[in-house]
């Protein structure tokens, strides 16, 4: 089932009933998606080195909420991550904020994601600075999900960390054993704290009777890659699968998620308006970064991490760009080569 056409459906019926409600990076969301992988993206002029047979192609949108687009750039990233995986166990540490502040985080995004970056990291980083817990700089990659899997509007951080630090003056990495980090508990009552106090600095106005038991996870996951690819996921694809849209009949929609409790397939139904704003209320502001690192696997402390490869005896390999798919001849499956360009309609988000 495929979202463009489904957006093409419906998309005047979401108008008259969202109109008041819907940002315009939901727009133009829809707008690409709608017009992806037609001419309306723009196309490319191929010619086949063999047969030189020629047509035009259409483009990819390219916006980060399209189902069908970016699959090479979330390859890409996991190719680069896999250049910073250390030979020690992982964690995934999930921080969500509870459902009384999810109106104030729909209202405000820009600020109480940024906020939310900036306190779970916060934590983690001074519970592993803490000499009862560590005593050493930790290393973490974090993603923003804005969803559970109903896809109701849902923020939480999942953190995948090293089960280590390194001691930047003695030139020492320190190693947690077993599969335990840090106490979850206190880790929720920091972050809680932590997080409460940024809204007020930020003038925003918390609401009344706000849970005093905020849920932090940590789980052991063994290798990196394992978390790595499961992230991978949903940084570079829409918020659905088309392959999880199971109907469109008699104006709803109808899709399938596995329940995270018992691992069933459930569905969900909804007239086809609101299934869209369902899926575009997951669009980030426009510039909004998703994942970011932290502590020694940021982009600026090179020099750490090679330290920690170092004393880690990490075999240090360059990083291979991972070329992009070629366009394949029709006629005889031969690679074609661009020779021309038309610009789309719009610009791509």
């Amino acid at each position: 089932m495929e979202m463009a056409s489904i957006i093409n459906q419906y998309y005047d019926a979401f108008i008259n009933r969202y109109a008041d409600t819907a940002l315009p990076g939901h727009l133009k969301a829809m707008n690409a998606i709608r017009s992806c992988r037609t001419p309306d993206s723009g196309e490319l002029y191929v010619r086949c080195t063999e047969c030189n047979h020629a047509e035009w192609r259409p483009l990819s949108c390219g916006h980060r909420s399209c189902p069908q687009c970016q699959n090479h750039e979330a390859s890409q990233w996991i190719d680069r991550q896999q250049g910073k995986l250390l030979p020690v166990p992982y964690f995934m540490v999930t921080f969500t904020l509870p459902y009384e502040l999810r109106s104030l985080s729909w209202h405000h995004q820009k600020v109480v994601f940024s906020i939310l970056f900036i306190c779970v990291s916060s934590t983690l980083k001074d519970f592993g600075l803490n000499p009862k817990n560590l005593g050493a700089e930790i290393g973490m990659t974090m993603v923003l999900h804005t969803h559970n899997r109903r896809r109701d509007f849902h923020p939480h951080m999942h953190v995948v960390v090293p089960s280590g630090g390194v001691d930047k003056c003695r030139r020492q990495w320190k190693k947690k054993k077993g599969k335990y980090l840090f106490n979850q508990k206190a880790m929720a009552k920091v972050f809680r704290v932590r997080f409460l106090a940024a809204l007020n600095e930020a003038g925003l106005s918390i609401p009344k009777r706000v849970s005093k038991e905020w849920v932090v996870d940590c789980s052991h996951v063994g290798k990196g890659i394992t978390a790595l690819k499961y992230l991978s996921k949903y940084l570079y694809r829409g918020v659905i699968s088309e392959k999880n849209i199971v109907s469109n009949q008699n104006g709803q929609v109808t899709f399938k998620y596995i329940e995270s409790k018992t691992g069933n397939t459930r569905y969900r139904t909804l007239k086809g308006e609101d299934f869209l704003h369902l899926i575009m209320q997951h669009v980030l502001p426009k510039g909004f970064r998703r994942v970011r690192d932290y502590g020694f696997l940021h982009s600026n402390a090179k020099k750490l991490l090679f330290l920690v490869q170092l004393i880690l005896h990490v075999g240090i390999e360059g990083i291979k760009q991972r070329p992009r798919p070629v366009f394949k001849c029709p006629c005889c499956k031969s690679p074609m080569v661009i020779m021309g360009f038309r610009r789309p309609a719009w610009g791509s988000g």
